[in-house]
């Protein structure tokens, strides 16, 4: 059985009688939303979305600079005057 990352869970029927009472009773924590007790999807404050896109960014973006990191023999020296 799957873990279930959040304290506040619905059904998706009492997802759809009233999502923004939900929201509010779920106080900007995740929301899991279950389908025959199954787990579905989760339900996350738009801040939190975009705080984990920034998040997932910045990782890409280190994993990016380590790759470049290991090709240093290749770089090429110049000055920010040349520049």
């Amino acid at each position: 059985m799957r873990q279930v990352l959040a304290d506040f869970s619905v059904t998706i029927s009492e997802l759809k009688k009233n999502p923004s009472a939900l929201l509010s009773q779920a106080s900007g924590s995740p929301i899991s939303v279950l389908n025959h007790n199954k787990l579905a999807a989760y339900l996350i404050p738009a801040d939190t979305y975009e705080a984990l896109m920034d998040i997932i960014e910045d990782y890409e973006l280190a994993k990016l600079v380590e790759e470049r990191l290991g090709d240093k023999e290749q770089a090429v020296s110049v000055s920010l005057d040349d520049l």
